[in-house]
Protein backbone atom coordinates (compact mmCIF):
# COMPACT_ATOMS: atom_id res chain seq x y z
CA UNK A 1 0.00 0.00 0.00
CA UNK A 2 1.09 3.45 -0.84
CA UNK A 3 -0.37 6.30 0.40
CA UNK A 4 -0.39 8.58 -2.46
CA UNK A 5 -2.28 11.95 -0.59
CA UNK A 6 -2.29 12.67 3.05
CA UNK A 7 -3.58 16.07 3.61
CA UNK A 8 -5.39 18.74 5.81
CA UNK A 9 -7.75 20.97 3.46
CA UNK A 10 -10.44 23.52 3.60
CA UNK A 11 -12.73 20.62 1.54
CA UNK A 12 -12.57 17.67 -0.25
CA UNK A 13 -14.76 15.24 -2.41
CA UNK A 14 -14.48 12.07 -4.04
CA UNK A 15 -16.27 12.17 -7.90
CA UNK A 16 -16.26 8.22 -9.33
CA UNK A 17 -13.13 8.01 -8.14
CA UNK A 18 -11.34 11.59 -8.69
CA UNK A 19 -10.00 13.32 -5.69
CA UNK A 20 -10.91 17.05 -5.24
CA UNK A 21 -8.74 18.88 -2.97
CA UNK A 22 -9.75 22.92 -2.14
CA UNK A 23 -7.30 24.80 0.08
CA UNK A 24 -4.56 22.41 1.56
CA UNK A 25 -2.60 23.66 4.29
CA UNK A 26 -0.50 22.96 7.30
CA UNK A 27 -0.80 26.43 8.93
CA UNK A 28 -3.32 28.28 11.35
CA UNK A 29 -3.38 31.79 12.46
CA UNK A 30 -5.08 33.11 15.73
CA UNK A 31 -5.53 35.72 18.22
CA UNK A 32 -7.21 33.68 20.63
CA UNK A 33 -7.03 30.33 22.44
CA UNK A 34 -8.91 27.97 21.76
CA UNK A 35 -8.46 28.45 17.66
CA UNK A 36 -11.13 26.69 15.65
CA UNK A 37 -11.67 25.54 12.65
CA UNK A 38 -15.35 26.02 11.49
CA UNK A 39 -14.60 23.05 8.73
CA UNK A 40 -11.97 21.33 7.55
CA UNK A 41 -11.03 17.99 5.89
CA UNK A 42 -8.51 15.19 5.70
CA UNK A 43 -8.05 13.80 2.36
CA UNK A 44 -6.36 10.36 1.75
CA UNK A 45 -5.78 8.69 -1.76
CA UNK A 46 -3.83 5.20 -1.19
CA UNK A 47 -3.09 2.82 -3.98
CA UNK A 48 -3.07 -1.03 -3.31
CA UNK A 49 -1.54 -3.91 -5.05
CA UNK A 50 -3.72 -7.29 -6.23
CA UNK A 51 -1.17 -8.96 -3.38
CA UNK A 52 -2.62 -6.56 -0.52
CA UNK A 53 -6.75 -7.12 -1.60
CA UNK A 54 -8.79 -8.24 1.85
CA UNK A 55 -9.68 -6.12 4.40
CA UNK A 56 -7.72 -3.23 5.94
CA UNK A 57 -8.36 -1.09 9.30
CA UNK A 58 -7.40 2.41 9.01
CA UNK A 59 -7.18 5.13 12.28
CA UNK A 60 -6.57 8.72 11.82
CA UNK A 61 -5.26 10.75 15.34
CA UNK A 62 -4.91 13.84 15.91
CA UNK A 63 -2.45 15.02 18.83
CA UNK A 64 -0.67 17.82 20.12
CA UNK A 65 3.57 18.27 21.35
CA UNK A 66 2.36 16.58 24.50
CA UNK A 67 0.84 13.72 22.66
CA UNK A 68 -2.49 14.66 24.02
CA UNK A 69 -5.22 13.58 21.80
CA UNK A 70 -7.31 17.01 20.00
CA UNK A 71 -10.45 14.47 19.06
CA UNK A 72 -11.43 11.09 19.48
CA UNK A 73 -9.66 8.90 16.81
CA UNK A 74 -11.36 8.12 13.64
CA UNK A 75 -10.86 4.67 12.98
CA UNK A 76 -12.94 2.61 9.88
CA UNK A 77 -12.21 -1.00 7.40
CA UNK A 78 -11.95 -0.88 4.26
CA UNK A 79 -12.16 -3.90 1.56
CA UNK A 80 -9.80 -3.52 -1.39
CA UNK A 81 -10.78 -6.03 -4.07
CA UNK A 82 -9.15 -5.51 -7.53
CA UNK A 83 -11.62 -5.90 -10.55
CA UNK A 84 -10.94 -8.33 -13.53
CA UNK A 85 -10.68 -4.74 -15.84
CA UNK A 86 -8.42 -3.41 -12.92
CA UNK A 87 -4.27 -3.29 -13.70
CA UNK A 88 -1.79 -4.22 -11.13
CA UNK A 89 -3.14 -1.70 -8.48
CA UNK A 90 -6.06 0.09 -7.37
CA UNK A 91 -6.45 3.54 -5.84
CA UNK A 92 -9.05 4.43 -3.03
CA UNK A 93 -9.98 7.76 -1.56
CA UNK A 94 -11.19 8.63 1.83
CA UNK A 95 -12.16 11.84 3.18
CA UNK A 96 -12.38 12.74 6.89
CA UNK A 97 -14.65 16.02 7.09
CA UNK A 98 -13.98 17.59 10.61
CA UNK A 99 -16.53 20.06 11.96
CA UNK A 100 -15.08 22.61 14.88
CA UNK A 101 -11.59 21.84 15.49
CA UNK A 102 -10.60 23.20 18.49
CA UNK A 103 -6.85 23.67 19.29
CA UNK A 104 -6.42 24.78 23.34
CA UNK A 105 -2.80 25.90 22.70
CA UNK A 106 -0.56 26.96 20.37
CA UNK A 107 2.05 24.83 18.93
CA UNK A 108 2.66 21.95 16.73
CA UNK A 109 0.01 19.05 16.22
CA UNK A 110 0.88 15.94 14.87
CA UNK A 111 -1.99 14.70 12.25
CA UNK A 112 -1.18 10.52 12.12
CA UNK A 113 -2.25 8.19 9.77
CA UNK A 114 -1.93 4.04 10.81
CA UNK A 115 -2.72 1.08 8.55
CA UNK A 116 -3.62 -2.15 10.25
CA UNK A 117 -1.95 -1.37 13.44
CA UNK A 118 1.24 0.37 12.18
CA UNK A 119 2.23 3.72 11.23
CA UNK A 120 2.43 5.16 7.79
CA UNK A 121 2.40 8.64 7.92
CA UNK A 122 2.09 11.95 10.05
CA UNK A 123 1.83 15.65 8.37
CA UNK A 124 2.20 18.64 10.70
CA UNK A 125 -0.42 21.42 11.50
CA UNK A 126 0.69 24.64 13.46
CA UNK A 127 -1.41 26.53 15.34
CA UNK A 128 0.22 30.07 15.59
CA UNK A 129 -0.83 33.49 17.47
CA UNK A 130 -1.54 36.42 15.22
CA UNK A 131 1.50 38.94 16.27
CA UNK A 132 -0.13 42.04 17.77
CA UNK A 133 0.24 45.29 16.31
CA UNK A 134 2.88 47.60 16.79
Amino acid sequence: MNVEVFVLCDAATDYQGKLNILGSFDSIWSKNIPAVIPHCALALRMRFLKIEEGEHSFRITIVNEDGQQVISPFETKLYIKLTDISTGSIARNMILNLQGLKFEKFGEYSIDLSVDGRHELSIPLYVNQVPEAV
